[in-house]
This record gives C-alpha cells, sequence and structure tokens, in this order.
C-alpha cells in the first residue's frame, strides 16, 4: 500500500454535520514538533475540500489563501467541511475549514481555507508566463534530509532536489515531488499536489540558521494561472525579515514546462533561546575560581 498523508475514515452512521472524518498519518508530522502537522499536508486536504464542493467540470480554483489558526494536532480526529460562500456562473467563492478536538474535548477551527473558484475559457492563445524557468531536475542535487536523525514526518514522504546552496544570497530554488498520497487510496489532483509541497517555500527562501532561529510560516497565499503537469513542483522563493520578529516570503511554482503560479506567506521569525552552558568541572584541588 503507497504511504500517505491522512486515512479517510467512513462515517458509519450517517452525515456528519463536522465534515468528512481523518486521522493523520506519520507523514503529517512537521519538522519543529512531532506533535504538530507540518503545513503542506494541511493545506493540500483543504485544497481537496474546496475542489470538491459542488464540484464543476467548467470551473477551477484560481487563488487558494490558507490560514493555520494554531497547531494542528497529529493524534486524534480531524474534520473538514466546506461550503459555496458566493455562488455564480463565472466566479464562486468556496470555503473550507479543518477543526480537531481541543482542550475540552470538542471539535474546534485549527486551520481554514478560502478559495476563488473561476469558469474557464479558451485562451490560449495569449498564455503567457515570463519567469524563467529553474534549471532542469537533472541539474539538482538531493540533500538526503531524509538521513537525519529524526522521526518518521513529512520530510519522509518527499523527493527534494535542490538547485541552490541553502543561505547562500538571492533566491533558493528546488524541485520537489511528493512520493506518499494526500488520502490513502485517492490518486492526488494536479493542485492537491501542487499544495502538498507549496508550503516549503517558507525553507527554500529562508536566509536563517535554523540552530540559531526559528521560521514559523501563519498562511500562504498561492494563485495558479495555470494547472501544473506532472509529478515535479518547482519553487523559487526568497524571504524579507522586519527588524520586529515579521517577515514574509515570495516565491514563484513551476512545472517542467514553465511557471504555473507565485505564493506568498506570513512568517513568525524567533530567536532561539541560548543554550546553557554545561556545568563547570569541578576544581580536583578544591579551590574556588576567582
Amino acid at each position: 500500500m503507497t504511504d500517505s498523508y491522512y486515512e479517510l475514515i467512513p462515517d458509519i452512521h450517517g452525515a456528519d454535520a463536522r465534515g468528512e472524518k481523518f486521522r493523520a498519518t506519520d507523514l503529517a508530522r512537521g519538522t519543529w514538533s512531532s506533535s504538530i502537522q507540518h503545513g503542506a499536508p494541511v493545506s493540500a486536504l483543504l485544497t481537496r475540500a474546496l475542489e470538491r464542493c459542488e464540484q464543476r467540470d467548467d470551473t477551477r480554483l484560481s487563488r487558494v489563501v490558507v490560514d493555520l489558526l494554531g497547531a494542528v494536532p497529529v493524534e486524534g480526529d480531524l474534520w473538514v467541511r466546506s461550503t459555496v460562500e458566493r455562488g455564480g456562473k463565472q466566479i464562486e467563492l468556496v470555503t473550507a475549514e479543518m477543526l480537531a478536538l481541543g482542550p475540552d474535548g470538542g471539535p474546534r477551527p485549527v486551520a481554514r481555507a478560502s478559495g476563488w473558484r473561476l469558469q474557464q475559457v479558451d485562451t490560449a492563445a495569449v498564455a503567457h508566463a515570463p519567469m524563467p524557468l529553474p534549471r532542469p531536475v537533472s541539474e539538482a542535487r538531493n540533500r538526503d534530509l531524509k538521513a537525519l536523525e529524526w522521526d518518521r514526518n513529512y520530510v519522509h514522504s518527499l523527493e527534494w532536489l535542490w538547485l541552490t546552496v541553502p543561505l547562500t544570497p538571492g533566491p533558493g530554488e528546488s524541485w520537489i515531488r511528493p512520493i506518499a498520497d494526500l488520502v490513502a487510496g485517492e490518486t492526488m489532483t494536479p493542485l492537491e499536489r501542487l499544495f502538498a509541497v507549496a508550503d516549503c517555500a517558507n525553507g527554500i527562501g529562508s536566509k536563517l540558521d535554523i540552530t540559531r532561529f526559528t521560521f514559523v510560516n501563519t498562511d500562504l497565499a498561492v494563485h495558479v494561472f495555470r494547472v501544473p503537469e506532472g509529478e515535479w513542483i518547482g519553487i523559487r522563493a526568497e524571504t524579507s525579515y522586519g527588524p520586529d520578529g515579521i517577515g514574509t516570503t515570495i516565491g514563484t511554482l513551476f512545472d517542467e514546462h514553465s511557471a504555473v503560479g507565485v505564493i506568498q506567506q506570513s512568517v513568525l521569525v524567533r530567536p532561539r533561546p541560548p543554550k546553557p552552558n554545561p556545568d563547570p568541572k569541578p576544581n580536583p584541588l578544591g579551590e574556588k575560581k576567582s
């Protein structure tokens, strides 16, 4: 069986007002904390809900904004529900919400998404994507993040190849493809696949030493002007940092043919507290040091 980020739990008692029920797998675990989900699987699952909400063959999502309302727990049940907020022939606004069990044992929102869904017409004659394509996948190198000594988590669900050296000047560039399903037994749609990796832009664009700082994005806003083709998603991103602990990641998303969209993320930057000095070795002469 192919690995997945989530398992769908069948509703045997009829329609659940809280939405479809899921359980996360180890591959949804984040790299900052093993008890919290990475933002990418969460974003992809919400995108799945947006795409399936009163689905129409003549429309597609053009923009998705995901807000992470807090730590999304790995353990316990999750529910995802969606609705059409604003219907229309050419323009629709759809929303989705993820619920998890809170401290009181009841479900509470942990992430939300909104998406503009637009009617499609043929504009192939004027298609245009001026952003230069990154160098091909064949020229990228594997930093082998899966070999690091940490428990099974989101990183283990990816083939992640780098074209640039992290922390060097200029935008970071990577090619990434998920090697796990979003939901067990389902084939990912092209947009689910895109959102399964888009959240990595913050890390690709970072200029901060991970041993000295944490940099957690609270959201992502993605505009998609062309549905990606193939398995590989390219990301070119760079993060700017203000003097007050707040940053912004701006990036471009690609398939192997051209750019397909753009992404922005808000980033919370915090210095890591200094590690305490080890206890000094006892003085063998019993003398106090001045």
